[in-house]
């Protein structure tokens, strides 16, 4: 989460006009947990800096690349990986049916395991897809999939589409005068296209075994990776103990048995298992020191409390919500998507009371008797409740060191239970104390098995809360049955 500018007469004018901000709301956490790949649907609010904006491309390009960048944290910079991820890709274009397209990698500082391209070319991996991959082979294959939709021309197919939801959605607001049904329109559609078809992921699936296979990489690096990938997200669904998510790779690539079958099925037509190239030696110490799961300068996620040293607050979620931290706000959902949440932060003029704020237009719908000045933790603060139709929002501001942290809870059912909820999550608001404001990132430690050493024993020095064993197990590809030997090259999560 990044700070937002403080909104101005004109923006208050504008939310004002626009009137359903409460399904802006709700949208906004809907595209955040639908499963949608997020290239078109995370509006730029961080501008990105110069340095990552690509020279020679064409502009529409561009906005694109700057809105993907806001939307995943920015670029994260690791020359030696970058180096390498660049080699890689140069070695599948050579092998592909179009060597004369040129590419670029970028590796997004986000810990979502997700990756994805334009038809301009630009490839995109978060490093948390790096994070899990155990082989440039793995990272292969998800390169060439991406490369195959450029190739195939997916990619452009559902930029024409998004294009023409957007359109829509104009038409829907300028013409018709109904924002609302223009915005829940572009949402709808965008959650809709930002998948590819079962035809074209398998098509794609086929054209890229067959690009890092003639590239020599290891064809099996996809059948690795598809079901690596499976284990995690289930995993981390367990963890959760609720069924959504943030959206990821598996949101528009789903590693089902049948497509695992499939890719191995595509493998076997270059290679018999163990003969093809994976650089597992060279890629692991590339990953060595990789940070792990949320960047503290953006924030961190644990379980269901979120801390940000830089801005200096922490905040616990209520129970039973899963957290999902974006560069615009921290976005919650309860099981069941009765409940969600939203944090955000901005500036605000000191000489504006928060009672004021929340009367200034920043929503509609508030009922201004239940407007109430408060200190939460010894910071200044007010709350308010607003309604629709179907929802009850409870609303609160707190102000920090100059900041204003902005809250909104929703509930669509048994409102009066929920917000005493909401209420009583608002007191673990404070401000950070000196040695959690300087909280170091959780990075990959790449570590060699000694002797008596087993997944138990290694699992245990893994710096998370639970689920130790699973994780070691998921992070470094072996299945429930396998076992780790003296001298093999392991991944830890350490801080």
């Amino acid at each position: 989460m990044t700070m937002a500018g403080a909104p101005t007469p004109a923006e208050m004018q504008a939310t004002r006009l626009a009137r359903p901000w409460q399904a802006a709301l709700l949208i906004g956490l809907s595209l955040t947990f639908a499963g949608c790949t997020g290239q078109t649907l995370a509006p730029m609010q961080t501008p990105a800096p110069a340095s990552a904006e690509p020279a020679a491309m064409p502009p529409a390009a561009q906005r694109e690349h700057l809105r993907i960048l806001a939307a995943y944290g920015g670029a994260y910079e690791d020359p030696r990986l970058e180096a390498h991820l660049a080699r890689t890709v140069d070695r599948l274009i050579a092998a592909s049916e179009q060597p004369n397209i040129k590419y670029r990698v970028t590796i997004l500082n986000s810990p979502a395991v997700n990756a994805f391209a334009l038809s301009s070319g630009q490839l995109y991996v978060t490093r948390g897809l790096l994070a899990l991959a155990n082989d440039t082979s793995e990272v292969a294959s998800v390169l060439a999939h991406e490369i195959a939709h450029v190739i195939a021309r997916h990619a452009a197919f559902r930029e024409n589409q998004m294009r023409q939801a957007q359109i829509f959605s104009r038409v829907a607001t300028d013409l018709l005068g109904d924002p609302q049904l223009g915005a829940l329109a572009l949402a709808r559609s965008k959650i809709a296209l930002a998948s590819f078809s079962r035809a074209q992921e398998l098509e794609a699936d086929g054209i890229g075994v067959g690009i890092a296979a003639r590239a020599g990489f290891d064809p099996y690096g996809a059948q690795r990776f598809l079901t690596s990938m499976g284990r995690n997200a289930q995993l981390r669904s367990q963890a959760a103990g609720i069924d959504q998510r943030p959206p990821d790779f598996l949101s528009s690539h789903p590693s089902t048995p049948e497509r695992i079958k499939i890719a191995r099925a595509n493998a076997r037509q270059y290679v018999a298992p163990g003969i093809g190239k994976s650089d597992r030696a060279e890629y692991l110490a590339l990953v060595d020191g990789l940070i792990y799961e949320d960047d503290p300068s953006e924030g961190f996620i644990r379980g269901r409390r979120f801390v940000h040293p830089k801005l200096g607050f922490t905040y616990t979620a209520p129970e039973g919500f899963a957290l999902d931290n974006t560069s615009q706000a921290v976005f919650g959902i309860k099981a069941g998507g009765a409940q969600a949440l939203r944090l955000d932060v901005v500036k605000a003029s000191p000489d504006v009371s928060l009672a004021d704020y929340l009367n200034s237009g920043w929503v509609e719908g508030i009922d201004r008797q239940t407007v109430q000045q408060l200190a939460i933790n010894g910071l200044p603060a007010a709350t308010a409740l607003a309604r629709n139709d179907t929802w009850t929002f409870r609303l609160y501001v707190v102000r920090l060191d100059g900041d204003v942290f902005r809250f909104i809870f929703a509930a669509k059912h048994d409102a009066e239970t929920a917000d005493r909820t909401f209420r009583e999550s608002m007191t673990t608001f404070r401000r950070l104390t000196a040695a959690e404001a300087g909280a170091k990132p959780r990075r990959l430690k790449v570590v060699r098995v000694a002797p008596g050493q087993t997944i138990e024993s290694l699992a245990r020095r893994m710096a998370v809360p639970d689920r130790k064993v699973e994780l070691f197990r998921v992070l470094n590809g072996l299945s429930p049955t396998d076992t780790v030997k003296p001298g093999d090259r392991v991944k830890l999560v350490v801080e």
